[in-house]
């Protein structure tokens, strides 16, 4: 183990550390249907991890998580494999050239800082509009759970998926579920565009890639969903197996977050039920936010040789999602006791 890591203890304390920020992460993923990975992953880093196991590590996480979760989505007939098939042709070649962007800028001596600014700018960006989305109380930010119920003729197709369509027309056209016809150039470009980031990131792109598809594509929510994590399975997979051969996946790492993430995942999925998940999602958002500034600390504290501020970021990554992980299991387990309140005295 690295140096740098002595201040979290022995080896044993270390695992126990991955265990509980799985669990956290877990949560978050049953309940907002984001795999976490755009927290793990500069994590890692600012826990002094290079930026190849970082980023490594980060994708098998993703894949084992969307293992467990498309499973689920299968079952619900939830899945395009069409949509997935050809998605997964151009993220393969996304995901390449991702991952020889991290090792060139790796030689350079570039990778950790380059890699930071990016999750910055990413998580700030995607934080900003999850939040004020959420503020405006129209259901964005996040997966729309009570939408994932309705038949998929119910959908209305975003105007700008609409006009995508009316536009690029370029042959092959494929007719999706939902009865969504679309050019597969449309849909080769954003697989490319994701698969670039889950490569370069080590994120499984789906907090970008599912929009993509809702209002670049045109398919329905929960399409969208089931898609998301059947091709998530695919490019995790073959990004894991990619940073594997170098060397860059630590299952020291990935298998105590699997085990951690998997009863996560779980209590969160549970809580979907009895949640009104709107309040929440401007907390997530603030994670998102919090995560931005956290990892910016982190690397300002890395260029200055600043212990105390690299330790602040990585406080600050981790804590942001404890505190929102903590709000859903505490709103949960109250609505649960009101609900049981209210049936009492209707029982006597």
């Amino acid at each position: 183990m690295l140096s740098s890591l002595d201040v979290f203890g022995s080896s044993p304390e270390l695992m126990a550390l991955f265990v509980g920020f799985g669990l956290v992460v877990g949560v978050l993923f049953g309940f907002f249907g984001m795999g976490g990975s755009f927290l793990v992953t500069p994590a890692l880093l600012m826990m002094g991890y290079d930026a190849s196991v970082a980023v490594g590590s980060g994708m098998a996480f993703v894949f084992g998580t969307a293992v467990i979760a498309t499973l689920k989505h299968h079952d619900l007939g939830q899945v395009d494999y069409k949509l997935g098939a050809i998605m997964i042709a151009g993220t393969t070649i996304g995901i390449e050239v991702g991952r020889a962007s991290v090792y060139y800028l790796e030689e350079l001596g570039l990778a950790g800082g380059v890699i930071s600014v990016a999750y910055v700018v990413l998580l700030g960006g995607i934080g900003a509009m999850v939040t004020r989305e959420a503020m405006k109380g129209d259901g964005g930010g996040g997966v729309d759970h009570e939408a994932a119920d309705k038949d998929l003729s119910e959908y209305e197709i975003p105007e700008v998926a609409k006009k995508i369509q009316r536009t690029v027309r370029i042959p092959p056209m494929v007719t999706l579920r939902g009865d969504v016809r679309v050019s597969a150039w449309v849909i080769t470009a954003v697989a490319f565009t994701t698969g670039l980031l889950s490569g370069f990131l080590g994120v499984g792109g789906g907090f970008i890639r599912m929009p993509a598809m809702i209002y670049a594509i045109g398919v329905p929510v929960p399409v969208a969903v089931g898609t998301d994590l059947f091709e998530i399975v695919f490019s995790g997979g073959i990004g894991s197996y990619l940073y594997g051969q170098g060397g860059g996946v630590d299952l020291a790492i990935v298998a105590p977050l699997l085990f951690g993430s998997a009863l996560g995942a779980r209590i969160g999925s549970a809580a979907t039920a009895v949640v009104d998940s709107d309040g929440i999602k401007i907390y997530f958002g603030g994670m998102l936010l919090a995560g931005a500034v956290a990892v910016g600390i982190g690397e300002v504290g890395s260029y200055l040789g600043n212990e105390l501020l690299e330790t602040a970021g990585l406080v600050l990554v981790i804590g942001s999602a404890v505190v929102v992980a903590g709000a859903i299991v505490y709103t949960t387990v109250a609505s649960l006791r009101a609900t049981r309140r209210r049936q009492t005295p209707a029982a006597d």
